[in-house]
């Protein structure tokens, strides 16, 4: 099959394309012949970071495609299933190999390219808002990127749910075109005082729940605008230079930090349900998500500096050919 892969950290120009051999298949393995894949931060983040575990390693955690082989274990899915797939490396290729319990099933509705969009960026802003970060209608959220594949979703949730929803981005263009998505307040962080800006929106009070989707960048105007007692939820990044918290900086506030990471609960059946009612309302247009460009699979180098450097409104996808 063709695939991208690397053999060292660095960026995207240590990614190459080429010949690498298909991947086995277990007794648990769903075999997804891949047509689209959604290019996730932590795709970048790992190839900056993260040391291969073997190599050559193929990077990428989603694609959707249809299946073509299936393991003696697998009862869920069969040859000809439309499937989106996730794991923790292998989607940048014509062949994705998934355990079935990170499968999930494409309704007749819904093309595989919008499919290939749903579970992380859509079930992360979920559980960031409602299973981790606790939010109630009335609550005051900060989104910090609300213009990325997360953040839009996280904007949409937290809108439906009865939230006043402030977002950050770069440019009063920029923001505007998050309008549509739900969101309340907009705050230009190139040109504004994030702090200042929440405190005038929350009558003084500070935001009930922050969103960091931007790896703690402005970590301390977060820390400013967010109320004692607040919540901090620590979700993304794509560059590996992180700040911190310090001890007194939780204990002045009192804050409540949560780290997400969606991947870990992905097998479990609470999962499981929740995607599939994700999938039915990007399904019927009640959720959305632009994608910003769409780039070959031979391209991924360019793609990834495209995300990188871009800072694109939605997600960008790989498209493969057929083979």
């Amino acid at each position: 099959m063709k695939a991208v892969h690397y053999s060292r950290n660095g960026g995207p120009e240590v990614m190459e394309y080429g010949e690498l051999p298909d991947p086995q298949v277990g007794a648990d393995t769903v075999l997804i012949a891949v047509e689209w894949i959604s290019i996730e931060g932590g795709d970048l983040l790992n190839r900056l970071v993260s040391p291969p575990s073997h190599t050559p390693f193929i990077p990428g955690y989603q694609a959707s495609g249809t299946v073509v082989a299936v393991g003696d274990a697998v009862n869920r899915f069969k040859p000809g299933d439309r499937v989106i797939g996730f794991n923790w490396n292998g989607s940048h290729a014509e062949l994705f190999a998934v355990p079935e319990r990170y499968a999930y099933p494409v309704p007749d509705g819904l093309d595989l390219r919008l499919a290939s969009l749903i579970p992380v960026a859509f079930g992360t802003a979920h559980d960031s808002l409602f299973e981790y970060g606790e939010m109630k209608p009335g609550d005051f959220v900060l989104v910090q990127g609300a213009a990325g594949g997360v953040g839009l979703a996280a904007v949409q949730f937290a809108s439906k749910a009865g939230a006043t929803v402030i977002g950050t981005a770069s440019g009063k263009e920029r923001l505007e075109r998050i309008v549509p998505f739900g969101l309340h307040h907009g705050i230009d962080y190139r040109n504004e005082d994030i702090a200042e800006r929440c405190r005038e929106i929350t009558g003084g009070k500070g935001v009930d729940l922050v969103l960091d989707l931007a790896g703690g960048q402005g970590k301390d105007a977060l820390l400013r605008a967010v109320k004692p007692h607040g919540r901090y939820a620590v979700i993304g990044a794509a560059t590996g230079t992180l700040p911190s918290f310090t001890f007194f900086e939780l204990i002045r506030k009192a804050l409540h930090v949560v780290g997400i990471s969606f991947g870990r609960d992905m097998h479990t059946p609470r999962v499981h349900e929740l995607l599939a009612e994700i999938t039915r309302q990007v399904t019927d247009g009640t959720l959305q998500m632009p994608v910003a460009a769409e780039f070959a699979l031979a391209d991924a180098v360019e793609a990834h500096r495209y995300v990188a450097e871009e800072h694109p409104f939605g997600r960008v996808l790989l498209k493969v050919p057929s083979r």
